[in-house]
């Protein structure tokens, strides 16, 4: 997974519960997990973990719940999965990082990002800023 090119595959059920989220914790930031496993090019979400934003400002920022983050990679672990991605929302937009993703990113994983506004689902290598592709389908 440390390939910028490699196709993050969002199943249509795991993206209407990411858009569901995002829509609940409006105006404040969403965040969660994606667990899943790789096959060959492609990088394929197979679980939704929505975590407890625990920001101090999280209308503008995210910040996951350590415990419960740890919750979803040992449920991931039991269930044979990995960490595929982290998600989080941007209420008022835009459909990339903002300085803050940036600086505090510290797992090797795409971040994808729900911009509201625009209803566009983007992901990136953080913090380098790379465009990862995310293709919301079933098989790569």
């Amino acid at each position: 997974m440390d390939n910028a090119g490699v196709t993050l595959i969002l199943p249509p059920a795991l993206a209407d519960a990411l858009w569901a989220h995002a829509r609940r914790e409006a105006p404040r930031e969403c965040v969660g997990a994606l667990g899943g496993h790789a096959q060959g090019e492609a990088t394929h979400a197979a679980a939704l973990y929505p975590l407890p934003n625990i920001a101090p400002d999280p209308e503008r920022t995210y910040l996951a719940d350590p415990g419960h983050l740890l919750k979803a990679l040992r449920a991931m672990q039991l269930g044979g999965q990995t960490l595929v991605a982290l998600y989080h929302s941007h209420p008022r937009g835009p459909a990339w990082p903002s300085d803050t993703d940036t600086r505090l990113a510290a797992y090797p994983v795409p971040y994808v990002i729900a911009d509201l506004p625009a209803q566009l689902l983007t992901a990136y290598r953080l913090p380098g800023g790379e465009r990862v592709p995310l293709r919301v389908g079933g098989n790569a």
